[in-house]
């Protein structure tokens, strides 16, 4: 595949090898499938706080000391590679939010066909909120490559979202494939081509944007497919010229720090913010002031609906309605149903 050159004649034989590609690697990779001395045990860490965040690196990037620098659990860091040998994890209070860290042990090439403790990894990755891939700076992007490719062999898709594809497999009348834009990237016989591939012969097909070859298969493989947002940590800046940490300052999604030095860690901690996208909720009782010391932490674009149901289930069917302080409200207070979106540091005082 490689090898092969890509124009208009090779695009149909590409396509149907990358699903057969597709399909072999869903295989090797379900446990379901696997026998019982191939199945690999995950890391049993219990969910705790508002969000989880997964670290994944190469050996001695810096994971532990992060770790011991960010929350207030000890990471034993030394100067040899695989110092973490299991899951650790730490809490970090931010913004009234407690954050769950996860220091996981270094992977190494080929983690995605098992070496090492790669498929542990991965499975505690798929569990978290945000990816922070921790890099060494002085190697450059070498690692962030390597990196990203284990993860996308494993069905993780960083910083993306799923194609706006409609999919959906019917007992009969053969396959019915429909577009709403020009489609420039895949055609309908290739469509046909990799449904036939997964021995789907029935089945609905829509798309919505000028999706690729990839991204049909991975709506096909949605089950094995986990999108998550990353972000990019570059450590040991100290250790390397102004013009290199500029350099990779400036690649999406980056962020460059040095654990040592204890420099940008308080910049990194903004940008898990903002990629975790939570939002601050406070309330408040009828006549008195805003309980401003403990927030409600909520999904952004969360409605008044998603917060009742976070305090009590009960408080949804009996409320009349909510009063609310802050950005989303046109006038203060402004009343509002159950569908009203809020903002990050609303304040809502809930009439039952």
């Amino acid at each position: 595949m490689r090898r092969t050159q890509k124009n208009k004649a090779t695009e149909h034989h590409l396509g149907t090898l990358k699903a057969k590609l597709a399909k072999l690697r869903a295989q090797l990779l379900d446990p379901g499938k696997a026998g019982p001395s191939h199945g690999a045990e995950g890391f049993e860490v219990q969910k705790f706080g508002d969000a989880r965040v997964a670290m994944i690196g190469f050996p001695s990037v810096g994971k532990s000391t992060i770790l011991s620098e960010l929350t207030d659990t000890e990471s034993q860091s030394a100067g040899y590679e695989f110092t973490t040998l299991t899951c650790i994890p730490g809490n970090i209070d931010y913004k009234g939010a407690t954050i769950q860290l996860l220091d996981m042990p270094g992977i190494i090439e080929g983690a995605a066909q098992g070496r090492g403790k790669g498929r542990q990894v991965v499975a505690a990755a798929r569990t978290a909120d945000l990816i922070l891939m921790m890099m060494d700076a002085r190697k450059g992007d070498l690692e962030r490559r390597l990196l990203e490719k284990e993860l996308k062999e494993v069905g993780l898709r960083l910083n993306e979202k799923p194609a706006d594809i409609y999919f959906r497999q019917k007992t009969g009348g053969g396959v019915a494939f429909s577009s709403t834009v020009n489609l420039t990237q895949i055609s309908e016989r290739l469509v046909k081509s990799i449904l036939h591939e997964y021995k789907i012969f029935n089945a609905e097909v829509v798309f919505r944007e000028d999706a690729n070859v990839d991204q049909f298969i991975d709506v096909l493989e949605s089950r094995s497919r986990s999108y998550i947002p990353c972000v990019y940590a570059y450590n040991k800046i100290d250790q390397i010229t102004i013009d290199e940490v500029d350099l990779l300052a400036r690649l999406p999604h980056a962020i460059v720090i040095s654990c040592n030095m204890k420099l940008n860690l308080d910049r990194l901690l903004d940008k898990i913010w903002d990629y975790l996208d939570l939002i601050r909720i406070y309330t408040k009782k009828r006549g008195e002031p805003p309980n401003f010391d403990e927030p409600l932490i909520v999904r952004s674009n969360a409605t008044v609906q998603s917060v009742c149901r976070s305090i009590h289930r009960d408080f949804e069917l009996g409320l009349k309605y909510a009063a609310v302080w802050g950005k989303s409200a046109k006038h203060t207070p402004q009343r509002c149903g159950l569908s009203h979106v809020l903002e990050d540091e609303d304040v809502i005082e809930l009439v039952i």
